[in-house]
């Protein structure tokens, strides 16, 4: 009886000691943990106050990197739809059209008077049946063109008044004013000589074989020859 009360008294004990020392592990850890707590929330406010700066090196904050994107371009005019008006024309007068006129070459008949030139278009034709061609050589020629011819013959007859004999001045000379000609070859010379006065064209000086002026009318003899040319007296 005595040992049964022994244990159950010795249980009794035992338990009450758990039942203490688990009470006490309770409150230590209970105040381990407050204590934990208090430490965090103290460690939490001072975080707070004054953040830790890393040692680590860390990009620079600073703004925003500008982008390649291109900024879009105004957006296209559109026309306008009011319908569009004719521009005013101002009248301006019309210029008449400046015309070159062309100068005849000295180896054609363009450049005779009218009556030469058609006289010896008849006597060129009549010539060409018979098998004669007759070239023009000299025409119409330019002021210029006989002054040139003048000196020439100065140099060459060693006097005005010699070189006057087969080249006139240019204001007594026929072929300036288109009332002369000179032809070839001597053939042709030779042909309008004795056949030149069917057409009123003859030739005038005994010098000069091929220098032809119409000094007749068709059908009429021609006058007697000059023996050369003579310049007017000014």
């Amino acid at each position: 009886m005595s040992d049964l009360r022994r244990r159950r008294t010795g249980t009794a004990r035992t338990r009450s000691l758990s039942v203490i020392g688990g009470v006490a592990v309770g409150a230590v850890v209970g105040s381990l943990l407050l204590w934990h707590a208090q430490v965090g929330e103290m460690l939490g406010l001072a975080a707070d106050k004054s953040p830790v700066v890393s040692s680590v090196s860390a990009p620079a904050v600073g703004p925003p990197p500008a982008t390649s994107t291109p900024m879009p371009s105004d957006p296209p005019t559109r026309p306008s739809s009011s319908p569009s008006r004719n521009p005013s024309t101002t009248p301006t007068r019309s210029t008449p059209a400046q015309t070159t006129r062309s100068v005849p070459r000295e180896e054609s008949i363009d450049g005779l008077s009218p009556k030469l030139r058609s006289r010896l278009k008849r006597a060129m034709a009549a010539a060409r049946a018979d098998g004669i061609t007759i070239k023009i050589t000299s025409a119409r020629r330019s002021a210029a063109k006989q002054q040139r011819l003048l000196n020439e013959a100065i140099r060459k007859y060693g006097s005005y008044k010699l070189a006057t004999r087969w080249v006139l001045p240019p204001k007594y000379s026929a072929h300036v004013q288109g009332r002369a000609v000179d032809i070839g070859p001597a053939a042709a010379m030779t042909w309008l000589n004795q056949n030149g006065w069917r057409y009123g064209v003859c030739r005038r000086y005994d010098n000069e074989p091929w220098h032809f002026e119409a000094l007749t009318s068709p059908g009429t003899k021609c006058p007697p020859r000059e023996p050369h040319a003579v310049a007017a007296p000014d």
